[in-house]
């Protein structure tokens, strides 16, 4: 939390907004004022999804690479953390390596094989798988600042690199900012390294202690959501006002 715990102007903030109601199951005006807000200060986000978790964030940005792509192969790092859904928990980082399961029990083989785990800031590893099956690979995510592994940065050439190799094969490049969003710099490791993901997760930084994540990036990629487009994604408190408020007022 930026702001600290309990910061008075945020508290302020979702108290006002208390008394207007606590959920809609529906769009709301400040939902889509937190949105105009994110897209603004990232200029990648050119639409943008509002979730209740980093996990639901990077879970659905995956579902929607792969969907666009047709192409069920991800490429993630070693170490790096995308929270726990079954495609991301295969040698993860975070609470999953701290307990010694960095590949979690329960994740189906049939499922991990298409989970490709590369080392972090070996570009020439990349290079090398995307020569054999690149045109294979639905999308890289990856921590543009390694935060589950020490925060560890990019090589002066990683980030970019991997921006080409999507480029030329057609994959979807990811980058998970649940971390580093607004707080690297108020555009995200994005704008500090100037290299522009495809896709880009939020996560609890939005909300100020609230619960709220978001996933967002180029139209042509997220007019794929339904109900413009095929591919799934929904949550009943997503978009929750409380957490709206909060996240407006920490942004702004």
């Amino acid at each position: 939390m930026i702001l600290g715990h309990s910061n008075p102007f945020i508290v302020d903030a979702v108290r006002t907004e208390l008394d207007k109601g606590l959920g809609f199951g529906a769009p709301t005006e400040i939902e889509t004022s937190l949105a105009k807000k994110i897209c603004q200060l990232m200029p990648s986000i050119e639409l943008v999804r509002m979730v209740s978790s980093g996990t639901e964030a990077t879970m659905s940005a995956i579902r929607l690479a792969r969907g666009y792509t047709k192409r069920d192969k991800i490429v993630k790092f070693e170490g790096c953390y995308h929270g726990h859904s079954d495609s991301l928990l295969v040698k993860a980082g975070s609470g999953a390596l701290t307990l010694g399961v960095p590949t979690s029990p329960g994740v189906p083989s049939d499922l991990a094989k298409h989970t490709l785990t590369l080392e972090y800031n070996n570009l020439d590893s990349v290079k090398a798988l995307f020569s054999k099956m690149g045109e294979e690979v639905g999308c890289i995510i990856v921590e543009p600042v390694a935060g589950n592994m020490n925060c560890i940065p990019p090589k002066e050439g990683f980030l970019q690199g991997l921006r080409k190799l999507c480029d030329d094969y057609g994959s979807v490049l990811i980058f998970d900012e649940v971390m580093t969003g607004f707080r690297v710099a108020l555009g995200g490791a994005q704008a500090y390294y100037r290299v522009k993901p495809d896709l880009t997760t939020l996560g609890k930084v939005i909300g100020g202690g609230l619960p709220v994540a978001a996933f967002g990036g180029r139209n042509e990629i997220m007019s794929q959501i339904a109900p413009l487009g095929p591919i799934y994604q929904a949550g009943t408190l997503s978009g929750n006002p409380l957490s709206m408020a909060s996240g407006l007022a920490m942004l702004s």
